[in-house]
C-alpha cells in the first residue's frame, strides 16, 4: 500500500520573508524587554538603603565614645590612619603613623588617610564632630553596599535571590557593627570590591549569561568600560592593597570567558592594565623618591610576617611583637627608621620560620580556621579579652557553612557567573593565613558570604513555576 505524501504548499517568497521578519521583530522586542528588565533600578532599594543606614547610625551612637578616648593621644581615633591624617593637616606630609614625628611613611596606602585628613581639616583633628562624620560615612558606605549586593545577586541568581540578599546585608550583624566601631578603610574596601566584582561579572558574562540575549550585546565592549575597570582597580589598590589578592583570579576568569566566546580579551586587558598603572604609578614614584627603593603599595609586610611567627599561641594577634605596645620595639623603630625596621622584622620572621617550620604550618592552619569560623580558643583568659567570641563563633561558622552550601548549590545549578564567588572566597584570605589574622580582615568579602547563604536557604521554585528560569539557562534556584 503506497502512502501519499501530504500536499504541502510552500509559502510564497514574500510570505516567507514576512514571517521571518515578524519573528525577528518579536525576538528583538523580547530581547530588548529582558535587557531593560535587567537594567531597571527598583525603587525599594532606596528604602533598603535608608533602613540599613538608620540601623547603623543607631548603633554608632553607642560606640562613638570609644573613638573619643584620650588615652595615648587619641590612638583609638583611626590608629595609624588618624596619625597620618594629623601629620597631613599639620603640614608634615604623609608621615608619622605612630606616636611621634618619625618622618615619611608607606605604612598605609594614601586614599583613606587623605580622606580622614579632609575631615580633620573641615571639622577639627580628633574632635567629636570628625568622629561622627567619619563613622557616619562608614555607615553610609556600608548601607550603599546593599545596592551592589542586590545587583551582583541579580546578575547571577535572579531578582528573588537579589532582593533577599540586599535585605540580608542590611540586617547582617557584621555589616552593622564593624563600620561604626572603628575608623578604618574596611567599609570603603568592601564597597570597591563589590563594584569591581559586579563589573567583572558584566565584562565576563554579558546579558547575565543568557545566550538568547548575547546577540543584543556588542561583540566588542567599548574601551571606556575597560579604562574605568583599570582605574577602579588602581583606586582599590591605593585604598586596601589586600584587594589585589583576587585580581589575578577574576581577571583570569574574564579572559577565559571572553576567549571562549571569541571576543577581544588581550587588547582590552592591556588597556585596563595601563589605566591601573596610571593610577598607582604616582604613589610608587613618591615612595621611590622618599625611600630610594621600590616600595609596592605598603612597606609593612615584614612586620606582618613577624607577627605571625614568634609568640604564645593563646591569642590570634601578637601585637606585643610590634611597636604599638612594646617600648623596645618602638625604640627600635625610631632608631632604624621605618624601612630598616621592616627589613629587620622580615629577616627575623624568615629565620624563625626556617627554625620552626612545623610550628609555623600548624599556626597557619589555626589562622585559616579562625578566619572561617571565628574560633581561636575558649580558654577563660582568652574569653576575658574577647567576651563576644562565643556568639561570634556561632554566627561566623553558620554563615560560612551556609555560604559553602550555597556555592555548591549554585555550581550544581549551573548559574551564570558562580565561579568568581569561589575565586574571591578562597583567594582573598590567603595572605592572612601566613601573616596574622584579625576580625576585620574578612569583612570585605562578607557580601559574597551573605549572597551565597541566601542561595543556600532559598526554596527552589522551579518546579512550582513549571521549569527553570529561562533568563538564566541551567539555573534552577
Amino acid at each position: 500500500m503506497i502512502k501519499r505524501r501530504p500536499n504541502i504548499q510552500p509559502l510564497p517568497p514574500s510570505s516567507n520573508s514576512s514571517a521571518i521578519a515578524e519573528m525577528s521583530n518579536q525576538i528583538s522586542s523580547q530581547t530588548s524587554s529582558q535587557i531593560s528588565s535587567q537594567r531597571r533600578f527598583p525603587s525599594f532599594l532606596i528604602v533598603m538603603v535608608l533602613v540599613a543606614l538608620a540601623i547603623r547610625l543607631a548603633v554608632m551612637v553607642f560606640l562613638l565614645p570609644e573613638q573619643l578616648e584620650p588615652q595615648r593621644d587619641h590612638w583609638h581615633f583611626g590608629y595609624e590612619a588618624g596619625r597620618i591624617a594629623r601629620s597631613i593637616v599639620q603640614g608634615r606630609g604623609f608621615s608619622s603613623p605612630l606616636f611621634e614625628d618619625t618622618g615619611p611613611t608607606a605604612w598605609m596606602t594614601p586614599v583613606y588617610p587623605y580622606l580622614v585628613a579632609v575631615v580633620f581639616k573641615l571639622f577639627g583633628t580628633y574632635t567629636k564632630m570628625s568622629a561622627i562624620v567619619l563613622l557616619s560615612l562608614n555607615a553610609l558606605i556600608s548601607a550603599l553596599v546593599c545596592v551592589f549586593v542586590f545587583l551582583i545577586a541579580r546578575v547571577s541568581f535572579g531578582d528573588r535571590v537579589a532582593k533577599w540578599s540586599g535585605w540580608a546585608w542590611a540586617f547582617c550583624p557584621y555589616a552593622i557593627y564593624f563600620p561604626v566601631e572603628r575608623i578604618w578603610e574596611t567599609s570603603l574596601a568592601t564597597l570597591l570590591l563589590c563594584l569591581l566584582f559586579l563589573m567583572t561579572l558584566n565584562l565576563g558574562n554579558p546579558a547575565g549569561g543568557n545566550p538568547a540575549l548575547s546577540n543584543a550585546v556588542p561583540k566588542d565592549d567599548r574601551l571606556r568600560k575597560w579604562i574605568v575597570f583599570g582605574l577602579l582597580w588602581g583606586l582599590a589598590a591605593l585604598t586596601s592593597p589586600s584587594l589585589l589578592s583576587v585580581l589575578p583570579f577574576l581577571a583570569g576568569w574574564v579572559i577565559y570567558r571572553r576567549h571562549r566566546r571569541g571576543q577581544r580579551w588581550f587588547a582590552v586587558n592591556v588597556v585596563a592594565t595601563i589605566a591601573f598603572i596610571a593610577v598607582v604609578a604616582p604613589w610608587f614614584i613618591r615612595n621611590y623618591e622618599v625611600f630610594h627603593r621600590v616600595v609596592p603599595f605598603r612597606d609593612h609586610m615584614g612586620l606582618s610576617l613577624r607577627l605571625g611567627t614568634k609568640g604564645p599561641t593563646s591569642y590570634w594577634a601578637q601585637s606585643e611583637l610590634g611597636p604599638w605596645h612594646n617600648d623596645a620595639e618602638w625604640n627600635e623603630y625610631q632608631q632604624l627608621g621605618e624601612i630598616g625596621y621592616m627589613d629587620k622584622k622580615k629577616q627575623q620572621a624568615i629565620e624563625f620560620i626556617r627554625a620552626h617550620p612545623g610550628w609555623y604550618v600548624w599556626r597557619s592552619f589555626r589562622r585559616a580556621f579562625f578566619l572561617w569560623t571565628g574560633y581561636w580558643s575558649l580558654d577563660r583568659a582568652y574569653l576575658s579579652q574577647e567576651p563576644l567570641d562565643p556568639p561570634n563563633i556561632l554566627f561566623c561558622t553558620a554563615l560560612t557553612v551556609l555560604a559553602l552550601l550555597g556555592l555548591r548549590r549554585a555550581l550544581g545549578a549551573e548559574c551564570a557567573g558562580t565561579l568568581p564567588y569561589a575565586l574571591v572566597l578562597f583567594s582573598f584570605p590567603l595572605i592572612y593565613y601566613i601573616t596574622t589574622p584579625e576580625h576585620y580582615y574578612r569583612r570585605p568579602i562578607d557580601p559574597f558570604f551573605v549572597i551565597l547563604a541566601v542561595v543556600a536557604v532559598m526554596p527552589n521554585t522551579a518546579k512550582k513555576k513549571g521549569g527553570r528560569d529561562r533568563s538564566r539557562p541551567g539555573c534552577s534556584i
